[in-house]
């Protein structure tokens, strides 16, 4: 078994993915859970499904996101997705604001290989609207993630991830022009049953803030991925 290259691959991983995080920042500790399901729904036709719950020190409470999408698979590769995210915000349990986006999303799966690690990614846009406040907020997000087995031959995958937030406009509450947030993530990813995974891990998100201390979340992250 391979399981000593695994690990030391994995630790070059982090080192990039993390390389850019800023040593002074305003810092929060996090949990995030999450509930992923895909669905067939005819040939070439996904649907999903996604919530995500976020809690921290500093806010409690602060976020319930849901987001619903319909995907069109072009090939093995490739799929495109349209969806509509529902994201009410929270501060300490308390309502705050209502969010609503409309999603297009390019999804590549497999997209290449280096040695036994995997890539996989996305470019998602994203166009954000608060209730009660003017203007359309318009967001890119490149997503890629490396998966890499514990072992030759073993379905218990070290992952490795970087998302980035970049706003193409400013609005009343998207503030930054340019790149906002990034996150990186750390984690192994496990079968529990047949059409269920977990994946479990260390997030680390970063928050460009112009003229005050940056911002960095600390995140204990666990997702479930039920695939029918």
């Amino acid at each position: 078994m391979r399981i000593l290259p695994s690990l030391c691959s994995a630790v070059a991983l982090a080192a990039v993915l993390f390389a850019p995080v800023a040593a002074r920042a305003d810092t929060d500790t996090q949990g995030w859970g999450t509930l992923l399901v895909t669905a067939k729904a005819g040939k070439n036709w996904r649907l999903s499904n996604e919530t995500i719950l976020r809690t921290g020190n500093a806010r409690g409470f602060y976020e319930l996101e849901n987001n619903f999408m319909v995907g069109y698979n072009l090939d093995k590769t490739f799929t495109v997705w349209l969806g509509y995210t529902h994201d009410p915000n929270y501060l300490h349990g308390d309502f705050a604001v209502m969010e609503r986006r409309f999603r297009q999303q390019v999804s590549f799966d497999n997209f290449a290989h280096l040695g036994p690690v995997r890539f996989n990614g996305r470019m998602r846009l994203e166009q954000r609207w608060r209730d009660n406040m003017p203007g359309t907020a318009w967001r890119l997000r490149p997503f890629l993630k490396a998966s890499l087995p514990v072992a030759q031959g073993s379905k218990v995958m070290i992952v490795a991830s970087h998302e980035s937030f970049i706003d193409l406009n400013k609005t009343v509450f998207q503030t930054v022009n340019g790149e906002e947030r990034m996150r990186n993530f750390i984690g192994i990813n496990a079968p529990i049953a047949k059409k269920l995974t977990i994946e479990a891990g260390y997030l680390n998100q970063h928050g460009v803030r112009p003229g005050k201390l940056d911002t960095s979340d600390h995140v204990a992250s666990v997702a479930l991925n039920i695939a029918l």
